[in-house]
């Protein structure tokens, strides 16, 4: 004896699966977001050590500018080297040292990328500026 197909037994052959290909979808979308956070979170972290490679090249060049530019740059492209950056710019203002380092970013989604640090270094002033602060009109010292 056969069986009649009922409603019910209708109903259900035309979902089956729609829950798997809902699921998938969800954990592909689920997937390409966490990639894409964590290719930012890598840019940043990226940008922050180029920015530090900078700082290190520049203090390493404004120890070396009374040698002069070339020994200066040397040294800052050295310590960029060191720091996993490029120096793309390095020039003396003075006693001042100002550098620019670049570092690759590796991207899973937009491929590599580059960061870029810039930092200015030199002596300080003799005696800096004093700021001044003002609370009203100022104490008479007259006797």
């Amino acid at each position: 004896m056969t069986r009649l197909p009922t409603d019910l037994d209708r109903g259900r052959s035309g979902d089956r699966g729609v829950a798997t290909v809902w699921a998938a979808t969800a954990v592909a979308v689920l997937i390409t977001v966490l990639v894409g956070a964590l290719d930012v979170v890598g840019a940043v972290a990226a940008r922050h050590r180029a920015e530090a490679a900078a700082d290190l090249a520049a203090l390493a060049a404004a120890t070396q500018a009374a040698r002069g530019t070339t020994a200066a740059c040397a040294r800052a492209g050295d310590v960029a080297a060191g720091s996993g950056g490029r120096m793309v710019l390095c020039r003396l203002q003075g006693w001042e040292a100002v550098v620019e380092v670049e570092l690759a970013v590796p991207s899973s989604l937009v491929g590599a990328g580059r960061a870029h640090g810039r930092a200015r270094a030199g002596p300080v002033a003799a005696q800096p500026p004093v700021p001044v602060f003002v609370r009203g009109p100022a104490p008479d010292h007259r006797q």
